[in-house]
């Protein structure tokens, strides 16, 4: 059977597509050279990473005409600092890149929110493309144009939206994936299921989607895009992708950004606000345990050691507090979310089940 590109259409501010392909790293040098007229590009990317690919994608691009440059940052959360993007800034200047250049984003979540933030804020913002290899890159973080970094008092607190000019995306890139990587993945994916389908959330109980893994990453791509393409700057609807995402952060913040990752604190986060929403009301019964059951499933944990209270107070300092309220997503059922704001003060007590 013949894998054919799947291509879906962002139409945001400044429109992109999402090119889904087995064998697609090999044309990025190709797709580069179509939509920009860079003579220099600059790749990033991690420790993980470049040893499996980076050749590869400059031998992409150089067989189209660029001139290469490369930066390498070590893997993991915890260089996703001020500090890393000053070495990338550092490189960018020495390496003469110009405002028509472009930078090309190798590697997982980490590494797509450094490298677009690095676009973004240098010389006021150059164009990008996004090659995400892990799980949770190709089906949430690379699309959207959320871009950022760390500060010790919580994550993705410096930031800009700068959407990139392409995404590739390519699936074989998932093979070389430990199976932690790839349930960190499926933390965002249930997500998707969560906040807007129920009928893919269902198919997920149903079956291992992994061995359709095409069909997962286009489905969560295209929700992304529907409501990105809606709420390019998170004025409303977007907050709905962040189920999860604000207990989680804290889960996050109070383990140090190391031993838990990204994808199992939101699972986490979605099982404790589903929890929360039930007992509020807002929430039909039984859904916080069919969350929590499809998070074993696929091996997220569905607990947390963190205490209420200490989850609460390291909430305090996530970027979607304002004026001492913060807006908390919540679902009416699997498949219907909403927001709904409440005051910084409250929020021990509306979490405590």
């Amino acid at each position: 059977m013949i894998d054919l590109m799947r291509i879906v259409h962002v139409s945001t501010g400044k429109p992109y597509d999402i090119f889904i392909e087995k064998g697609v790293l090999d044309s990025v040098g190709e797709t580069a050279k179509r939509l920009s007229a860079a003579k220099k590009v600059t790749v990033i990317s991690d420790t993980n990473v470049a040893p499996l690919y980076l050749e590869r994608i400059e031998k992409s691009l150089e067989n189209s005409g660029f001139e290469v440059f490369s930066h390498v940052f070590k893997a993991g959360e915890s260089s996703k600092t001020l500090d890393t993007i000053s070495k990338i800034y550092a490189d960018l200047a020495e390496f003469g890149m110009t405002r028509k250049d472009i930078i090309v984003a190798l590697g997982g979540g980490v590494c797509g929110d450094m490298a677009g933030f690095a676009a973004a804020t240098y010389l006021r913002g150059i164009d990008f493309i996004q090659v995400p290899t892990s799980l949770l890159a190709q089906v949430d973080s690379s699309v959207g144009g959320k871009t950022g970094v760390d500060l010790p008092a919580g994550k993705n607190l410096v930031g800009a939206f700068h959407q990139p000019i392409a995404v590739l995306i390519d699936p074989d890139a998932l093979t070389t994936l430990p199976d932690e990587f790839i349930r960190d993945g499926m933390g965002e994916v249930i997500k998707y299921g969560c906040i807007k389908d129920s009928a893919f959330f269902e198919s997920l109980e149903a079956e291992n989607v992994l061995g359709k893994i095409e069909d997962v990453i286009e489905i969560c791509v295209s929700i992304k895009r529907d409501v990105v393409s809606r709420d390019e700057r998170e004025a409303g609807e977007r907050m709905l992708l962040n189920f999860g995402h604000t207990l989680g952060h804290s889960i996050e913040k109070l383990h140090g950004f190391s031993g838990i990752t990204h994808g199992m604190a939101v699972a986490v986060g979605m099982v404790m606000i589903a929890k929360a929403g039930e007992k509020q009301g807002y929430t039909e019964p039984g859904t916080a345990e069919r969350i929590a059951l499809l998070c074993k499933k696929y091996g997220l944990p569905t607990t947390d050691d963190s205490s209420f209270a200490e989850i609460a107070e390291a909430a305090r300092s996530d970027k979607k507090t304002a004026g001492g309220t913060i807006n908390l997503v919540l679902l009416t059922k699997i498949g219907e979310s909403f927001t709904k704001k409440i005051e910084l003060d409250r929020l021990k007590e509306f979490i405590t089940v």
